[in-house]
């Protein structure tokens, strides 16, 4: 199966991480946004598209990025964050955005980092070391039931 993992990783390199334990076992590359070539997902069987979440949402970049996307027809897709809480229900726009370009959702994960936004920097961040061992480990576990 050919995977492709879309993901904006900006602050501490959060959502990176995850990225790479989930293409490990997905032997899938890991691009940026701006490095997406609209006219070659086809290629892939199965899209992944991530970023740390900011102000409840995904990064913009990945909301342009779906917008400049031809239609698709039941192309598998899923969606995965990082954020100072962890919180999944932040995917609700990006992933209504993917459903109206066609995309299927198979499934969705997400994890706490550390996040050192706006006051919480004065403190040094919360969730120092996220994510870890274990979390990684999740994401790889997460990947392999993507697999089927």
């Amino acid at each position: 199966m050919s995977v492709l993992l879309i993901c904006l990783s900006t602050e501490h390199g959060n959502t990176r991480k995850l990225a790479e334990a989930m293409a490990g076992e997905l032997d899938a590359k890991v691009v940026e946004p701006a490095e997406v070539d609209v006219d070659s997902l086809d290629e892939h069987e199965l899209i992944g598209f991530g970023s740390g979440i900011r102000f409840a949402r995904h990064y913009r970049e990945l909301f342009d990025l779906v917008g400049r996307l031809p239609r698709q027809v039941g192309k598998h897709a899923f969606v995965f964050s990082t954020s100072g809480f962890g919180f999944r229900w932040w995917h609700g726009a990006l992933r209504k955005r993917l459903v109206a370009k066609g995309f299927v959702i198979q499934d969705e994960h997400c994890c706490q980092g550390l996040d050192t936004m706006g006051l919480l920097r004065l403190f040094g961040g919360v969730n120092k070391g996220k994510p870890d061992d274990q979390d990684l480990a999740a994401a790889r576990a997460f990947a392999r039931r993507l697999k089927g």
